[in-house]
């Protein structure tokens, strides 16, 4: 049975950037592997615009009511939503700015994160429907921030994924990138050799 990986990319630094650098290392390991096969988007290459109210109002008219604006609007949200549902896995690769996540990668949640359709509210709460799927968080870092009051960036993923119903969630951090050679060499070595033996088990 073959196991299908989303890989979301979502640094502005492309090809120089350390969480680019996780996610290739994470592609050549899948790729070795049989039973997996990936596609990779990226939201940095190809951006989508950040959310705004008309794009919003489009998902709330019926599909046959829609208007060509709106029906361009909402296709942009539902493209993204199928594609993540027709996934088993969900590897994001993010950098840490200014303590967050890349603008570019809340546009893509914004678009997934649907009422009626990756989750739903009820009496108790929202709940999740998107079922069954795993998660894979590869985390490069210039600071050290895991398990302190300035690491916002995990608990946010963390609840988003969620939020949607994915709960099995797997971080690999490589921390203290821009704290010395040695530091990063060490982050990167041990995020690599995290990133091999999360792969075997996919």
């Amino acid at each position: 049975m073959t196991s299908k990986v989303l890989l979301i990319n979502s640094s502005i630094l492309g090809d120089n950037g350390q969480s680019r650098a996780l996610a290739e290392h994470f592609k050549a390991r899948a790729s070795a592997r049989d039973g997996l096969s990936l596609l990779e988007r990226d939201v940095v290459a190809e951006p989508l615009p950040h959310l705004d109210g008309t794009e919003v109002a489009s998902w709330m008219v019926a599909e046959e009511a829609r208007d060509s604006q709106q029906h361009d609007l909402a296709a942009r949200s539902e493209s993204l939503v199928d594609e993540l549902l027709a996934y088993d896995v969900l590897v994001l690769a993010v950098p840490l700015y200014n303590l967050g996540i890349p603008s570019q990668l809340k546009a893509w949640f914004d678009r997934v994160l649907r009422a009626g359709k990756t989750f739903r509210y009820t009496e108790n709460g929202p709940k999740g429907l998107v079922e069954g799927k795993r998660a894979v968080v590869l985390a490069a870092r210039g600071g050290q921030y895991a398990g302190t009051e300035l690491d916002s960036q995990t608990p946010h993923l963390r609840h988003m994924l969620g939020l949607m119903g994915i709960t099995e969630v797997d971080f690999v951090y490589a921390e203290g990138l821009n704290m010395g050679e040695g530091r990063r060499d060490a982050a990167l070595r041990e995020a690599r050799q995290a990133i091999d033996s999360l792969v075997e088990t996919l």
